[in-house]
């Protein structure tokens, strides 16, 4: 009889707090609202969709090589354009698929997550969107589809902080081994969808247009892509944020094939080299400002060495040509890491950098890592208050990350890791050399894409 008396009270404890919770202003609104999930009619649900991912996952999916998307802008007509856009048609659809069954086949309790909750919507909601389009016959139905494309693009253009801050909130659920598989895979599938959507765009833009299509480029791959104009850019765009965050800069100082040029996607170089400057920035003038002995001390440059691809590697006949590459070093005398913080450079749940109450990043682990080491993600930097405020890499940048600090200049955390993915995507790859207590190197090689086109996506 107590048991059940015990029982009665803590009903009537509980029914007072939900009447409480129910009763509350802010809090009158449905739960899919409570948990950042849209609740627009425009979100199916998983029910609705279940035929729609099955139906897709049974088909094979058609090999996807970097030949077969620069064949539809060589040469570029309106019958290669109307190839181009059926085969996104056919392949987004299936790679949304892929990252609709993953993310549900997370734990419950991180699917529940909010961040992690309304990317899933969104996926749901673009993967109906394209698997129900009916198909393009005619250039005017392309316009009308590639506006469409691009909406889907723009509406996903801050998944990856948006992602970012649903895994950290979630970190002690899975494994960090479990969540760089997991974003590995996600972040991977995301740049092939990118590839192939922004690439049928650009191609439906220059047939469109063709008076200002650039004649370098086949869609989105620049033909004769120049890796120091890239390097002025951002090296210029992380000075102005460094002298705003830290009150000074580094010189940069390219050496090497300065003239050099290859066939690459420019927004990926463009990436990469803003993540490895940022850092290399941060730990320059932080050690500088800590160790000089005088204002007259020089402070030490950021040192860029390009290397041009073997000019002999097309014409080792008879046998198989050797892959070419275009290298670069970036070297900095920030201090380096520890050898004890090496280990989990490239782990997305890796972190020593934490917020003071004013915002700004500081060091939690007492030292060590250094700049390097605190790959933050974002918080406020990264997501902004309003469900609707999807924006831009470079807006995210510019919009918040001179006020957090350059610790989250780009507002995502996921520096290193990311840059190594951009860089293998083509097949290249990202080694970080540090001597602890002087400096580090980045080596980059990326491969040339006039020579790459057996690589699958």
């Amino acid at each position: 009889m107590s048991k059940l008396r015990v029982l009665r009270v803590n009903y009537k404890h509980v029914h007072h707090h939900v009447r409480l919770f129910s009763s509350s202003t802010s809090l009158k609104r449905p739960a899919s609202q409570l948990f950042g999930i849209p609740s627009s009619p425009e979100y199916p649900s998983p029910a609705e969709i279940a035929p729609l991912l099955a139906e897709f996952a049974s088909h094979p999916p058609k090999p996807l090589t970097l030949s077969t998307l620069l064949s539809f802008g060589k040469p570029l007509t309106q019958e290669s354009l109307l190839a181009s856009v059926n085969y996104v048609l056919s392949e987004v659809p299936r790679l949304f698929g892929q990252r609709v069954r993953s993310l549900e086949a997370l734990p419950f309790i991180v699917g529940m997550n909010p961040f992690v909750a309304r990317i899933l919507a969104g996926y749901r909601r673009a993967f109906k969107i394209i698997a129900t389009y009916p198909p393009v016959t005619s250039l005017e139905e392309n316009a009308r589809f590639t506006t469409q494309l691009e909406a889907l693009v723009q509406a996903h253009a801050n998944d990856i902080p948006t992602m970012a801050k649903g895994f950290q909130e979630c970190s002690r659920y899975m494994t960090p081994e479990e969540i760089t598989q997991f974003l590995d895979s996600a972040i991977r599938n995301r740049i092939t969808v990118r590839l192939i959507a922004e690439q049928h765009i650009a191609l439906s833009h220059a047939l469109q247009h063709p008076e200002q299509a650039a004649k370098a480029h086949i869609g989105v791959v620049h033909i004769a892509c120049k890796p120091k104009d890239m390097i002025r850019m951002c090296g210029s765009f992380v000075q102005e944020l460094s002298e705003a965050s830290l009150g000074a800069s580094p010189k940069i100082e390219i050496g090497g094939d300065v003239d050099a040029t290859f066939a690459y996607v420019p927004v990926h170089l463009e990436y990469i080299l803003t993540e490895v400057l940022k850092n290399s920035f941060r730990a320059t003038v932080e050690r500088y400002q800590r160790f000089k002995h005088s204002s007259s001390d020089p402070m030490p440059p950021v040192s860029i060495t390009i290397v041009s691809p073997p000019p002999h590697t097309k014409l080792q006949l008879p046998n198989p040509p050797r892959p070419a590459f275009l290298a670069m070093r970036i070297r900095d005398e920030g201090g380096g890491v520890s050898e004890a913080n090496m280990a989990r450079i490239f782990s997305y749940s890796f972190t020593t950098a934490g917020r003071n109450s004013s915002g700004s990043l500081e060091d939690d682990s007492g030292g060590g890592g250094g700049p390097y080491a605190a790959q933050h993600i974002g918080g406020s930097a990264a997501i902004g208050n309003s469900d609707q405020g999807a924006v831009g890499l470079f807006g995210e940048m510019t919009g918040r990350g001179v006020q957090t600090g350059m610790g989250t200049i780009a507002g995502l955390g996921y520096g290193l890791p990311l840059s190594r993915l951009y860089a293998r995507y083509f097949g290249g790859s990202f080694d970080f050399v540090s001597l602890d207590g002087w400096g580090s190197d980045v080596f980059v090689k990326l491969r040339c894409l006039d020579d790459a086109k057996d690589i699958p996506l």
